[in-house]
Order: C-alpha cells, then sequence, then structure tokens
C-alpha cells in the first residue's frame, strides 16, 4: 500500500486516556528525548538496525529450515509447543509471521485467544490453553499464553494475588507433565526497552494498517512499566525450571530478534538433515537464559 494510500485509510482509533503517556501521542512526531534513546533502551548492545540485505539473506536460510523442521514433525508424530512472551509491543507477531508464513497452516497452527469468555471464567484457568495444544504431528505457537496470569492479568487486576501464587506455583507442574508426555515445549520471551516501547505504540497509533493492534491496555503498559519488571522478574524466577526453560531474547532490532528467535528454535530440536551452517550461531548479546537474564538485572 503506498503512503498516500495509508493516510486515506482512518479506522476508528483508540485513544489513551489522558495523563497517561509521557508525550502526546497524536503528534506525527516523536519527541526526540524518546526517538533517540528509543534503540539503546534497556542496554541494547547494538547501535544500529541490522543490515537488510544480511537479515533477508540469513532469513531465508533459516525458513528453509523450518519447512525441514515442519517436515519432520509432521511425518514423525511429534507435537511442539513454542510459547511467544513478553512486554506489548515486543515484537512477537512479527516474529510468529516469520516462523509461519512459509509452513503449512495445518501443521503450524497460531493460538491467540480472546479475553475468557464467562464460561471460561467458571473452568480451571489452564483448561482453555489445554484444549489448544497439537496432536501427534503439530506445531502449535502461542501468541502470548497461560503466561496471561503472571503478567498482564496481575498487573491489570484482572486476577487476585491469590490466584497468581497458585498460577505460578502450577504452572511447573503442569509444564512438567507436558514434557514428560512427549511434547516439546519451548518458551520464549521478548524483553524490549522503555523508550522502544513508546516508539512502537507510537507508531502503531499512526499507521492505519497497525491500529487494530491496540487497545486500553497498549495505552496503560507503559505507564505500569515497573509493575509488568516485577510482575514477569517473579514468573521467571518461579517458572524456569529444568523441564521447562525460559530463552529471553532482548528485542530492540525486530531483525536480529526473529533471526535467533527461529535460530534458538532449530537449535533444540533435533530433526534429520539440519545443515548447521545455514542456522548459524546464536547471539550471546541478545540471547540469554532465564537465569542469566535475572543475575543481570531482570526487566529492570
Amino acid at each position: 500500500m503506498a503512503d498516500a494510500d495509508r493516510k486515506e485509510a482512518k479506522p476508528e482509533r483508540p485513544e489513551p486516556p489522558e495523563g497517561t503517556l509521557p508525550f502526546n501521542i497524536a503528534d506525527p512526531k516523536l519527541p526526540k528525548a524518546i526517538s533517540s534513546q528509543s534503540f539503546r533502551s534497556g542496554g541494547y548492545p547494538y547501535e544500529e538496525k541490522m543490515d537488510d540485505d544480511r537479515y533477508e539473506k540469513e532469513l531465508l536460510g533459516l525458513q528453509i529450515e523450518l519447512v525441514k523442521l515442519h517436515n519432520w514433525i509432521r511425518d514423525s508424530g511429534e507435537r511442539l509447543v513454542i510459547l511467544f512472551e513478553g512486554r506489548d509491543g515486543a515484537g512477537k507477531g512479527g516474529a510468529i509471521k516469520r516462523f509461519t508464513e512459509h509452513l503449512n497452516p495445518r501443521v503450524a497452527r497460531v493460538v491467540a485467544l480472546a479475553k475468557p469468555t464467562d464460561v471460561e471464567k467458571g473452568q480451571w484457568y489452564f483448561q482453555r490453553y489445554i484444549a489448544e495444544l497439537p496432536t501427534r504431528g503439530e506445531i502449535t505457537l502461542f501468541d502470548r499464553s497461560w503466561y496471561n496470569r503472571a503478567g498482564v492479568e496481575r498487573v491489570m487486576g484482572f486476577c487476585t494475588e491469590a490466584e497468581t501464587d497458585r498460577f505460578l506455583a502450577e504452572a511447573p507442574d503442569i509444564e512438567k507433565m507436558l514434557v514428560k508426555n512427549g511434547v516439546r515445549l519451548i518458551k520464549l520471551f521478548f524483553s524490549v526497552g522503555r523508550e522502544m516501547q513508546l516508539k512502537r505504540l507510537h507508531q502503531r497509533y499512526h499507521d492505519p494498517l497497525k491500529r487494530w493492534k491496540l487497545s486500553p491496555i497498549d495505552f496503560a503498559a507503559p505507564d505500569k512499566w515497573d509493575d509488568y519488571s516485577n510482575a514477569f522478574d517473579a514468573m521467571l524466577h518461579a517458572t524456569d525450571t529444568k523441564n521447562a526453560r525460559w530463552t529471553i531474547i532482548l528485542a530492540n532490532d525486530k531483525r536480529r530478534t526473529r533471526l535467533n528467535a527461529i535460530r534458538h528454535v532449530l537449535w533444540t530440536i533435533p530433526y534429520p538433515g539440519r545443515d548447521e551452517s545455514r542456522i548459524g550461531d546464536i547471539d550471546p548479546r541478545i540471547v540469554l537464559s532465564g537465569r542469566q537474564f535475572l543475575e543481570e538485572g531482570g526487566e529492570e
């Protein structure tokens, strides 16, 4: 779509409550103080985005390997679950798109559940997620998962502290059962800097093709940065277990994020015919274990 067409398309756009953002989001220009700090925010180790040509070349090779993985999952009857978690605007959706764009949707299925219905609210918390788990020969990618309870639900007051505590105690047991029953479980957490989150929120607000992603929760997130930091750190402490480790990816550069998320999955699953030279090395500057991330300060 041309820029002129984008400007003419004006779907309904939610507005933030007054005083919730540190700048006027309606102004098409992001404040320089935020823009200039966004890429390096949160201690991001790079100064510039990854080169486009290099990104496209590496992505192609990784997607070829994903097709091999997809075929092996389908033919062998394996079951793979990948959880994508992180702050609003961390790039989970874009990464999932690059994972799945060349895979058969009958094999690789994306699950992005809406808020629970009245019936679901009366069920066991994990019930609606368990129903979405893969059968033999399937890959399920959760665009947010049961960890909603430890993040947005906790911070926004959609559950009680007792419910959160029960979740944090039960989740490791649930995941242990899944793994012992043959489900391959990969948990990815995308960490994005504060100023980068504000920049991406501003970009979504002014892009008519992305406005649909915005909700009151998105506008509330920057004001509750510290609350989310504390909630995510508690989540990682409680649920980074030997059966289901967390992998943290510093996500200020979407290109590096996508490549390294795919690499991590490809290195984790021992599918036949893997071309290690094509996959390449995981970047240790932006990919950390859950324990390493917490030792370095976590979601500050």
